[in-house]
């Protein structure tokens, strides 16, 4: 009887093996640069590929928390930012690059009664961002860098506070921050309701052409399920595709997710102006991602560059 259930075992987990891994965990935000995972997610696309292998989505409001949930081992494959990611790989978590998702698509927005012109105009100001040290965290101070600004922690003016994208609308009306660098459709939407955009994508850092979310997956998950890994960055790969070939199409799949996930349904005309400020693609540019990592180390949230040869899976 013994043997009868040891074999059972050996030739389920045999099974088990060849097919893939039982659950695949995915993390991402309710942001426009995760377009591809939120049509993935909503039309199907990405659990009709992975087949028996079940999806289990979760939903972060920032990177830092995405990041921390990935640390903990709770994620397999995640939408997040370069600069957590960057940060993650820099403090040797088991982590890889698979795709890129989208460049661009953050901007920096000004309340309308603060008297914020020019980015120079921030001295003295309180400024939001999803959560500290993440990749809008990390671009404003650099932004505050070259326009010869300093936080209050470097003896300058500038306080930054983390307020969730989601929650930046009420943040602006309740006058607890007069500026914001957020990821798109945030920025369009305070826009919407007359706060001027005083630094745009391409202003915001290397003419626009910088990454804003990637897709990054555990190691040892990719070594135990190349198949699953590969049928996921497939789907992403098309997801892609449908976001720039069919835009009316797109913005439609991404507008009810985003409904299913904050409550609350984007304008069409809203929606439309932050898309033409977000260029998604699933390429990696090694170069930006480079700078990115000098970026890193110059807000002080790593203090190395790491070996990217490691961290792009082939």
């Amino acid at each position: 009887m013994r043997f009868t259930l040891l074999l059972a075992s050996l030739l389920l987990t045999s099974a088990t093996s060849a097919q893939g891994a039982a659950t695949l965990r995915l993390g991402y935000f309710p942001n426009l640069t995760h377009a591809a995972a939120l049509v993935g997610v909503g039309r199907g696309t990405f659990q009709k590929a992975l087949g028996s292998t079940r999806l289990d989505v979760r939903t972060f409001s920032s990177g830092t928390t995405l990041s921390e949930a990935f640390a903990a081992g709770q994620l397999d494959i995640a939408y997040i930012g370069p600069g957590p990611a960057i940060s993650a790989a820099s403090r040797g978590m088991p982590v890889q690059f698979l795709a890129g998702a989208a460049n661009a698509g953050a901007v920096l927005v000004a309340r309308k009664d603060s008297g914020i012109k020019l980015a120079r105009d921030l001295n003295g100001k309180t400024v939001a961002v999803p959560s500290l040290g993440n990749t809008q965290d990390i671009s404003l101070r650099h932004l505050l860098s070259a326009s010869n600004l300093k936080t209050k922690e470097n003896g300058g003016g500038v306080t930054i506070v983390s307020v969730p994208p989601a929650d930046i609308v009420a943040a602006f009306a309740g006058k607890r921050a007069d500026a914001a660098l957020v990821p798109e459709p945030w920025g369009a939407a305070l826009e919407a309701q007359g706060n001027p955009v005083i630094g745009d994508e391409k202003t915001v850092w290397r003419g626009g052409n910088y990454p804003s979310a990637l897709v990054i997956v555990n190691t040892k998950f990719a070594q135990a399920n190349p198949g699953v890994v590969s049928a996921f960055v497939k789907v992403h790969n098309d997801a892609t595709g449908f976001l720039n070939k069919s835009p009316a199409a797109a913005q439609a799949a991404v507008n009810a997710e985003l409904e299913k996930l904050t409550g609350s349904k984007l304008d069409p005309r809203v929606l439309q102006r932050a898309w033409s400020r977000t260029h998604f693609t699933a390429a990696l540019d090694i170069n930006a991602l480079k700078e990115y990592a000098a970026l890193n180390v110059e807000a002080g949230y790593a203090r190395t560059i790491p070996d990217f040869s490691a961290l792009i899976r082939p």
